[in-house]
């Protein structure tokens, strides 16, 4: 029965004697089986678009694992290329993308309402899982935020301080923030659509908001975020929302009440304590095991999951990583992390 899924329980706010647990990039480059069904596919975006390999990856570490909850395969540069963006993937580099940095480039990106025939496959693999997945299992959608997919737009591909949208913010605002508007208008589409298809929880990445300082981190970070948030409750009311504002410090403290979110995720720089004090009591919290104990193992993965599971254990939490796994990761420290949380006796 859906409503004892423990992701959903923790998500309405339940403590539970054992925090449930997934893990982000959890279908990804450390397993062999993802690799092997990477190499069918050809490439990166075709496995995303190809419903039944991306919904065979997704399924993947949850026959592997028994984690409790899945989420989608995909990736947050899927609505830009649906705006209109040219999107590759060079090998070893990551995405390019087609830059947006004046207003001809803005006005020539596609309305929000057309992004859907693009992501239909999308769409149909969330289908698939929704009836794929073991019953006991949660399906979590995702997009990425807007200031974290902005990113993207306007440098052209990743950059390690986001300097070309911190640029454009400073050199024309109007097209910055109209940049923002269409992602978020996009997203909230995007986002109601895999709900639609089947999606039972959904979440906002906003892998770049620790870039963003003082009222910008506010203005470009907390508020789109809130607007996805308040237009996907419009039509869903009922959809749980985790929202991850990556490298927030200590703007974690409120950040439930700035986005409406259920949950807030955090990442692997503030401690589980810091936010047991100072985020948990406004709800649901997920984390934030550092994902390098996933490459190094032993006794410090053990003592470390342990400890957040401790910390964490007097309100409602979803065990996780602090960001991604990455592909470096040995899938027996994955089972050994499970293993570790399941074991474990909650505020002994």
């Amino acid at each position: 029965m859906t409503s004892q899924k423990t992701i959903l329980r923790a998500l309405a706010g339940e403590t539970l004697p054992t925090p449930p647990i997934w893990m982000m990039r959890q279908a990804g480059r450390y397993l062999p089986e993802y690799r092997a069904t990477r190499a069918q596919a050809g490439d990166f975006l075709s496995l995303c678009y190809n419903s039944e390999l991306a919904t065979e990856v997704t399924m993947q570490p949850i026959r592997r694992y028994g984690f409790d909850a899945s989420i989608l395969f995909a990736d947050i540069l899927l609505v830009p290329q649906a705006l209109g963006a040219d999107l590759r993937f060079e090998t070893g580099e990551g995405p390019r993308l087609s830059t947006i940095t004046s207003q001809a480039e803005l006005d020539a990106l596609k309305p929000a309402d057309e992004i859907h025939e693009h992501l239909d496959p999308i769409y149909q693999t969330v289908n698939t899982l929704s009836k794929s997945l073991p019953d006991e299992t949660t399906l979590i959608g995702f997009a990425g935020a807007p200031w974290t997919v902005a990113t993207y737009m306007i440098g052209g591909k990743g950059t390690p301080d986001q300097a070309p949208a911190h640029a454009l913010k400073a050199e024309n605002k109007a097209v910055f923030e109209g940049v923002l508007d269409r992602i978020t208008e996009a997203t909230i589409l995007y986002l109601n659509k895999q709900i639609e298809a089947g999606a039972e929880v959904v979440k906002l990445f906003d892998s770049w908001a620790g870039s963003l300082k003082g009222d910008d981190f506010d203005n470009y970070s907390l508020t789109p975020m809130r607007k996805i948030i308040d237009g996907v409750r419009a039509s869903h009311p009922n959809t749980p929302i985790i929202a991850f504002p990556r490298g927030a410090g200590e703007r974690y403290k409120g950040a439930h009440e700035a986005t409406g979110a259920d949950c807030i995720a955090f990442d692997d720089a503030v401690s589980a304590e810091w936010v047991a004090e100072h985020v948990q009591p406004d709800g649901c919290v997920q984390g934030n095991l550092a994902s390098s104990h996933m490459v190094t193992g032993g006794d410090a993965l053990v003592s470390e999951t342990r400890r957040i599971v401790d910390a964490l254990s007097k309100g409602p939490h979803i065990f996780n990583l602090g960001h991604g796994i990455t592909p470096d990761a040995d899938p027996e420290n994955v089972q050994l992390m499970i293993d570790t949380v399941r074991s474990s006796t909650r505020g002994a």
